[in-house]
């Protein structure tokens, strides 16, 4: 194997690390005023994803550190062409820290109302977004023969984008929704059940109908496999979890957006950015990547590093693995972390 298909392969696993975690701590965000009935209830549901929500964000740092390392002219062309949509995601995550850090300071409904909102919309337009971004990437963009994207913010809202970000709002809420069954106990967590089937059945039509565009228009013969198991792992996931089985729901739901990202960039290789003006202008693998000695030092420095990083936060999640209830200090003070 190349070393280019390897650093497709391992932006390939950063990105499914980031959906899998950053997922559920945006579908906590985005159910905060649907599932938190009081103060208290959103303190609750807060700090189920205080200890990681930071952590997971890492994940996306290395994927566009890895980008920019390994496929520059990729890098180049996305970040230049889709600059609206990642400075709208960069503002948004940006406040949501904010909001986080800042909830508590004062001792008032408005204000926590105020930051809460924060939080919702930090969630959520991220989720939006980067569902219509990965539509852009995989069904493709307006390119050049100097591999410079020529359309405009408005080109990125065609339909099959924007059902992809529909897929992906919907898809992070379940996660979401079945991460706080899975956390919490009480009221919030009766509800959260209750509440993933009506979002289990919204994030299947969604994505069934996203998953099938892709794969007939873009797919490979074996991109049916992924497919398949993101559908198995939604249904399951809504089944286990009105069962309360919530370990296995979060499982469940963990492996469908797995298989979703990995149908996308098994229906992207061997580009990493079609052109829509003339297939000969595609930035793939080969055109877009940096030299084999680049590769090769990156390759060895993430074999040392990666295992490390994922032992630290394997570990962290296992030291906060048990349920939140009530909170033991005033619900005015920071988020634990």
């Amino acid at each position: 194997m190349a070393l280019t298909d390897v650093w497709f392969l391992l932006i390939a696993v950063l990105w499914t690390g980031y959906f899998v975690l950053e997922g559920f701590d945006f579908g906590v965000g985005m159910l905060l005023p649907v599932l938190g009935r009081t103060n208290t209830d959103r303190r609750v549901m807060i700090n189920t994803i205080g200890p990681v929500w930071d952590g997971n964000e890492v994940w996306l740092i290395t994927a566009g550190g890895a980008t920019f390392a390994a496929f520059p002219v990729w890098y180049a062309t996305l970040f230049s062409g889709f600059y609206i949509a990642l400075l709208l995601i960069l503002a948004a995550l940006i406040v949501r820290g904010v909001a986080f850090e800042f909830r508590g300071k004062v001792d008032t409904d408005r204000w926590r109302r105020g930051w809460d909102i924060v939080i919702v919309i930090g969630s959520a337009l991220p989720s939006l977004l980067w569902g219509v971004a990965f539509g852009n990437i995989v069904g493709g963009v307006p390119i050049n023969a100097q591999h410079q994207y020529t359309g405009n913010f408005l080109t990125l809202l065609n339909p099959y984008a924007i059902l992809g970000g529909l897929t992906t709002l919907a898809v992070f809420a379940l996660h979401g929704a079945v991460f706080l069954a899975l956390k919490t106990g009480g009221e919030v967590r009766e509800r959260a059940r209750r509440l993933s089937f009506s979002l289990g059945a919204v994030a299947i039509v969604l994505g069934a109908a996203f998953l099938v565009w892709t794969q007939l228009a873009h797919g490979k013969g074996w991109t049916w496999a992924p497919l398949a198991v993101a559908a198995a792992g939604l249904v399951a996931g809504v089944a286990a979890s009105v069962r309360g089985r919530e370990g296995w729901a979060f499982l469940f739901t963990a492996v469908a957006i797995v298989a979703v990202t990995a149908t996308l960039f098994g229906s992207l290789y061997p580009d990493v950015m079609p052109s829509t003006t003339d297939p000969a202008y595609s930035l793939t693998t080969t055109n877009a990547s940096s030299g084999p000695y680049t590769l090769t030092v990156m390759t060895w420095i993430a074999a040392v590093f990666t295992p490390i990083v994922l032992a630290y936060q394997a570990w962290t999640y296992w030291v906060f693995r048990k349920r939140v209830s009530a909170p033991a200090r005033p619900p005015t003070e920071k988020l634990s972390a």
